[in-house]
């Protein structure tokens, strides 16, 4: 395990250091679920014309992922140093035995319907698969993903004893079983199923960059292009996170990996600790909202929403531009206010040099982004990247050439990553399950709606809220799937449009990483930093506010997420631009041309949020304030910021005046 792994285990569940044995085997189970996948998607037919059913397939990579997570996962805490202790060899075996019936009867699964009507063999076996599971998911993801679980996958069994709201077709013990183990809907749902079809093969190319020291390259670009400018050090930590989050697809890996040279930097020219980490927790959140590669939420959207996962991707280039905007243009302001200078030319890597050392990166990420976006092949896109990556890797890179050593690394990287997804998805797989059984899903849709009286704004709100406090507890995978299943209908319902409906889930899932009292990346960039982790997280959520306003923005204003006219796109983008800037100057106090906004003033505050509202009454979408037209709201943000910010304009004359 890598000292990157190792810090990101004190701040959410992580892997335990294996010795040679128990690690031998996780990297044959990785490298063999790698070459089972290649194989399906590729059709390949082990070469000898043998097909493996889906089903089969999946029970396999359930099998391979859940023996890995119980052995890299431990059962509490005090097992975390520790090489796996004979029961966990025991449950890892169980999986393979119980994972191994299920493979064997796949055709009597099938054809006979075991979902509906098993045999009693079948029954215990499925018991088994629900409980191993419910472990796995324990141990990848915490207790509160657990419970959540555990109790929505037995609400089959109890539901029928619940009031008439959230009441709905009740099974017996047996049937829930086995509709969980040998279903569609369940365990071997759409999670399962979009992560053996589509996760593995990002997952690898992930790895690969990270192997290939594809992390090194992107931080030196980011210095190269940035460093030098004013605030340099911080505008690189969003240049270089963006980039890094195709890679970890973790906002606590994101910000130890490019933070430990950051934050340090930021710290060098003058920037204050807490708002070097709050800068680099919100570039690592924002890496993983960043296209081509988002992270497995992004790819399970994709599944519930039936559409190729680069409808997807294109629809996320907007919404994740605009915050990056917000950030640096915050970021730029503090600069200019401070009189911050960039870094010295002669402690920053050469340009051209770096990209002669590092231009196979950029090539590997064009054929990805090619496959993906125009000839529309994301299954097969990383492994046609991947496989070229570190062919061009192993001809043109001295340094980060691999060895067997180097491979190994690359195998301990995938299975950590197998062994966590797998149990995590299986996992939420049971809540899915549930709703599915008991056919409450609908049901709840139309009480929403009833509760709501048909508010988008309202029902809007309810699922911001709902997401961020699930996001605390949940991956944010998990809160992504719970919501999509219930709101997501219900919004869309209303009239809104589906991909903005799922984005906006989406990003309020993700928004716990720098929202107190949680803001678990907030603590990470901390402890780099040696600030007070509630502190960082205030400052991570000053600095990020803007991105509690974009959701409502796109999903008021679907031209932001790429659905519309050309001209739509393009007046609804420049509105939002314009707006985001001017509310990330006056966060910062500091607007160009005008200079800072009343300084030490009494006055100061009020007269900035007078400023904010108007930044958001620009980007705000008519849709968003019923009764209101755009051109009224565009008015009525003039009528409040150009007294503003000529009061300040003249003050600061006034003031440079006084001082010659």
């Amino acid at each position: 395990m890598s000292d990157i792994e190792e810090q990101a285990a004190r701040f959410e569940a992580g892997p335990r250091k294996l010795d040679a044995i128990p690690r031998l085997v996780v990297r044959v189970l990785a490298a063999t679920l790698t070459l089972l996948a290649v194989n399906q998607t590729f059709n390949l037919g082990f070469f000898i014309d043998y097909t493996i059913v889906d089903l089969r397939f999946y029970y396999m990579v359930i099998a391979l992922g859940l023996f890995c997570t119980f052995l890299l996962y431990p059962a509490s805490q005090k097992h975390r140093r520790e090489n796996p202790p004979w029961h966990d060899w025991v449950l890892a075996v169980a999986v393979l035995v119980v994972c191994g019936y299920f493979i064997g009867n796949t055709m009597s699964i099938l054809l006979r319907g075991w979902e509906m009507s098993p045999p009693p063999t079948a029954i215990y076996f499925a018991l088994a698969l629900w409980a191993l599971v419910l472990e796995a998911g324990r141990r990848a993801a915490g207790w509160p993903l657990a419970i959540v679980v555990g109790v929505m996958s037995f609400y089959p069994i109890y539901t029928e004893y619940l009031p008439a709201a959230i009441a709905g077709f009740a099974s017996p013990l047996s049937y829930t079983a086995a509709y969980h183990a040998m279903g569609s809907e369940s365990i071997l749902g759409i999670p399962m199923r979009t992560f053996a079809n589509l996760i593995i093969g990002f997952l690898i190319f992930g790895a690969a960059l990270q192997r290939t020291g594809a992390g090194a390259f992107f931080m030196d670009l980011s210095f190269a292009l940035l460093g030098r400018v004013r605030g340099g050090p911080a505008k690189v930590s969003i240049f270089s996170s963006g980039l890094m989050g195709s890679m970890s697809g973790s906002v606590i890996t994101n910000v130890l990996t490019t933070g430990v040279m950051t934050i340090p930097a930021m710290k060098r020219i003058g920037i204050r600790g807490t708002f070097a980490a709050g800068v680099e927790t919100c570039a690592s959140t924002g890496g993983t909202l960043m296209p081509p590669v988002m992270g497995a939420t992004a790819f399970v959207m994709a599944s519930i929403m039936n559409v190729p996962y680069a409808n997807i991707a294109l629809a996320a280039i907007i919404p994740s531009a605009l915050y990056f905007f917000g950030l640096f243009v915050q970021i730029d302001s503090m600069a200019a206010k401070e009189n911050l200078s960039g870094m010295k030319e002669e402690d920053l890597p050469k340009l051209g040099k770096t990209i002669k050392e590092g231009w196979y990166y950029i090539f590997a990420f064009a054929v990805l982004i090619y496959m993906l976006l125009v000839l529309r092949r994301e299954a097969l896109a990383p492994y046609y990247a991947t496989p070229l990556l570190i062919l061009l890797n192993q001809v043109f890179s001295k340094k980060h050439r691999w060895t067997w050593s180097a491979f190994g690394q690359f195998l301990d990287d995938l299975g950590s990553l197998f062994a966590n997804l797998v149990a995590i998805l299986a996992a939420v797989g049971l809540i899915i399950g549930a709703l599915s059984m008991t056919g409450v899903a609908a049901t709840l849709v139309n009480d929403l709606l009833r509760i709501a009286d048909g508010n988008s704004l309202l029902l809007l709100i309810m699922g911001a809220l709902t997401g961020l406090i699930l996001g605390i507890g949940m991956t944010s995978t998990a809160a992504y799937i719970f919501l999509a299943i219930l709101l997501a209908p219900a919004l869309i319902r209303v009239g809104l449009d589906p991909i903005a409906v799922h984005m906006f889930i989406f990003y309020w899932g993700m928004l716990s990483f720098i929202t107190p009292p949680v803001a678990l990346g907030a603590f990470a960039a901390a402890s780099i930093a040696k600030t007070p982790p509630m502190k960082t997280g205030f400052e991570a959520m000053r600095l990020g506010s803007v991105i509690y306003f974009i959701p409502f923005f796109f999903v008021f204003d679907p031209a932001l997420v790429g659905q519309g006219t050309a001209g739509e796109i393009a007046s609804s983008l420049a509105l939002a631009v314009v707006g985001i800037a001017l509310f990330a100057c006056a966060m910062q106090g500091y607007v160009p041309v005008v200079g800072a906004l009343f300084r030490k003033a009494w006055y100061g505050l009020p007269l900035r949020i007078v400023l904010l509202l108007a930044a958001i009454l620009i980007a705000l979408p008519a849709d968003g304030i019923p009764g209101w037209n755009d051109l009224e709201l565009l008015l009525a943000a003039l009528v409040l910021a150009v007294p503003v910010l000529g009061l300040a304009a003249v003050m600061n004359r006034n003031a440079a005046r006084g001082t010659t």
